[in-house]
């Protein structure tokens, strides 16, 4: 999958991916439709740092998602 061209798709994949990454319980706020695309660089540059680590620390994955709490819409 090419993730250089922002959509809604691609937001989907990164955001299934992370959710499967942080080990997310509750997937509604994984839900793409609550991220604008605009943050898609963002959630892209989230993506490939946790793509690359692999592993995270519980304190790693805690800022991950507080991070991602922070580019989701009000």
């Amino acid at each position: 999958m090419n993730l250089e061209t922002p959509s809604k798709e691609n937001l989907k994949f990164m955001l299934d991916g992370l959710a499967e990454q942080l080990e997310v319980v509750n997937r509604e706020v994984m839900d793409a439709d609550d991220y604008d695309l605009d943050k898609y660089e963002d959630i892209k540059f989230m993506y490939e740092m946790i793509t690359q680590k692999g592993q995270l620390t519980p304190s790693e994955t805690q800022a991950f998602i507080a991070e991602l709490r922070s580019v989701r819409k009000s």
